[in-house]
This record gives structure tokens, sequence and C-alpha cells, in this order.
């Protein structure tokens, strides 16, 4: 009897993940179902492994999991919709990627090549129309928060490269503070050249892996 409700469990619980790659849903929907899913197989497998109760405890598990993962993590709304739509309009033939993220943030992806001069963290000429206007679309969304992340190439050190990448992001952070977003708002940070996107083989490569990636979410409420 165990095995036969912690199988109803998982199955149920996979069949919600599944719900959320449905091409019908909204992304708002997809972003909640998935939650539901994941929540439910880590509620399953806790209350398997538990034990005590049951199949009961396993089923029960993977209910009370789905309507925590439901509710935490991310949603991805008709404004983070409108504000992806605005910072590809914006940034549409600069070489920045714009994208939502698996777990329902928006994200910005800017190669220093029109960010930053090389070994330099002074905002360039060129990021600043983009910033402003990524300045605009926050402040039209305030429930919104950013993290900021610099990543460098492999060239020089650690000692060079992680003040570097912190001080890109923080330059960034300014910048748009000037511009009326509330600073209470930001998280900044920099991996120096530990989170490569490809290798450090090339100057093409390390042109690549030499930028700044902006993340938006605006959390769920309860």
């Amino acid at each position: 009897m165990r095995t036969q409700f912690t199988l109803s469990a998982l199955i149920a619980a996979l069949a919600l993940t599944g719900c959320a790659n449905m091409p019908e849903m909204s992304n708002t929907q997809r972003g909640t179902a998935t939650g539901a899913g994941v929540g439910a197989l880590a509620g399953a497998v806790i209350g398997a492994a538990t034990g005590g109760g049951g199949g009961r405890r396993t089923a029960t598990g993977a209910v009370l999991g789905g309507l925590a993962g439901a509710a935490a993590g991310n949603i991805w709304s008709n404004r983070m919709e409108n504000q992806k739509k605005a910072m590809e309009q914006a940034t549409a033939g600069t070489g920045v990627q714009v994208s939502q993220t698996a777990d329902n943030q928006l994200k910005l992806d800017i190669p220093s090549d029109i960010s930053f001069n090389t070994g330099k963290s002074d905002i360039a000429p060129n990021f600043r129309p983009i910033l402003d206007r990524f300045a605009a679309s926050l402040n039209e969304n305030r429930a919104t928060t950013v993290t900021i992340i610099g990543h460098t190439d492999s060239t020089g050190s650690d000692a060079v490269n992680m003040p570097l990448s912190r001080d890109r992001a923080a330059h960034t952070r300014d910048y748009l503070v000037a511009r009326g977003v509330a600073a209470n708002r930001f998280t900044v940070d920099g991996r120096g050249s530990h989170e490569p996107l490809t290798a450090n083989d090339s100057a093409a490569n390390r042109a690549r892996n030499r930028r700044v990636e902006i993340f938006v979410a605006e959390p769920a409420t309860n």
C-alpha cells in the first residue's frame, strides 16, 4: 500500500511539472505549475523518507509540497513581460541578450565591449542609453528586485579581477540609483573570472566572458 501511495504522489507531481510545459498556459501559470510540481516531488520524497505515517504521509507531503511550491519563488507577471519587451526594443542590435530565466527572472546579459572599457569600471557612453531605458522600466515596475553581477575574463589575477568585477556591478547600480531607482532594491556581486561562459582560449571568447549580468525578479506574494 505504501508503494502505491508513493507512486501516486510522484505521478501527480510529475503531472504538475509536465503541465508547466503546455503551450496554452500563460507564463505566470507555467511558473506556478512548475513550482507546484517541484514542491510536490520534494514533499513526496520527504514523506517517504520520514515513514511513520506510511503512504498517507507521502501523499500528504506531496500535496503540501505542491502548495508551498506554487506559492514560493518568483512570478512572471504581465508587468515583467512588458519590461522584457521594452528592453528587447531598447537593446535591439546592441549585442545585449534579454531573456526569461527558468526561475522567472528577467536577465540582461551585457557584453563588455558596449558597457566598460578594458580594465575599467566606468560606464561607457554606449551603455548609458540602455541603462536609461532600463531605469525607466524599473521605475514602472517598483515591485521588482535587481541583482547585478560583474564578470571578467581570465587575464590577470583574482587580486585584480575580483574587485574589478564588483566595481563594474556597483557602478551599474549607482548609475541606476542616480536615475531614481531605489537603492534598497539592488544586490551587487562580482565573480571575477570564476564563471566563464566559454573557455578563455581566444580573444573572442575572452570578450564573451567579460560581461555584466542583470537579473530582475518579481517575488511571489502570499
